[in-house]
């Protein structure tokens, strides 16, 4: 998570890219602005990148396309965060990096656990399309409480898994977090749940940018911060899975 979540201060979305962007104050008057159709069409965009560089990683493994790709695409992420008018040219470039950083950590657990990559995408779609389907039939609303508590969860979250990083060049760590044991798998099955529901603050925040009229440039920016929780909830999925196949 500390590849993605630490993008910027949160508001009152829980995914961190968002902040108060999507105030009803930047409403936007004109004939160029944001639609749902549009951030859909361009999400889709995304998707297809990610897609074409994960598939390019997969077919030639290397390791400086992964780690380039992982680098490349947090420092895209922290930019586009503070400088949303620019995610039509960034946005891309963040999704096709990505993908080649998603393409190489998937082919090195492929390899340990034939079937993993395909089981974590179908997953990873599955989770959307339910999510996507309880949002719009209203069964999940996204209240003020519901928004504080994905809030908490995330953050406390990033926090956690920044301290294992540091700890990490220390030659320590926090154990549970890559453990296999039944704490370890139920740490990861946490953080799956709320990477999840991040998604309904995302497709709450998007909806309210049309309603709001934001600029047209806000397509790029609600498509790329979907893609942000995607990536991370596809990441937290692989995790979960490979704890679960090395027991």
């Amino acid at each position: 998570m500390a590849r993605h979540a630490a993008l910027e201060t949160f508001g009152r979305s829980g995914n961190p890219v968002f902040g108060n962007k999507f105030n009803k104050s930047q409403g936007f008057v004109g004939s160029e602005r944001m639609t749902l159709d549009g951030t859909v069409n361009k999400t889709g965009v995304l998707l297809g990148l990610c897609f074409f560089g994960a598939i390019i990683s997969w077919n030639i493994p290397n390791p400086f396309l992964m780690v380039g790709g992982a680098l490349v695409g947090f420092c895209l992420a922290i930019y586009t965060s503070f400088v949303p008018r620019n995610a039509g040219i960034t946005a891309p470039i963040y999704a096709f990096v990505k993908g080649l950083f998603l393409g190489g950590i998937s082919l090195v657990l492929e390899m340990q656990y034939p079937g993993i990559a395909i089981q974590a995408i179908g997953l990873t779609f599955g989770t959307l399309a339910s999510l996507l389907f309880f949002y719009k039939s209203g069964l999940i609303k996204p209240t003020e409480n519901f928004r504080l508590m994905i809030f908490s969860a995330t953050f406390g979250i990033m926090i956690l898994y920044l301290v294992s990083f540091v700890m990490s060049f220390f030659g320590s760590g926090i154990g549970f977090i890559h453990s296999n044991g039944i704490f370890g798998i139920g740490f990861s099955l946490f953080v799956v749940c709320i990477a999840a529901l991040n998604l309904v603050l995302d497709f709450d925040f998007i909806e309210q940018g049309a309603e709001n009229s934001l600029p047209k440039y806000m397509e790029w920016y609600g498509a790329f911060s979907l893609m942000v929780t995607l990536i991370w909830l596809y990441l937290e999925i692989l995790r979960l899975l490979a704890k679960l196949r090395s027991r």
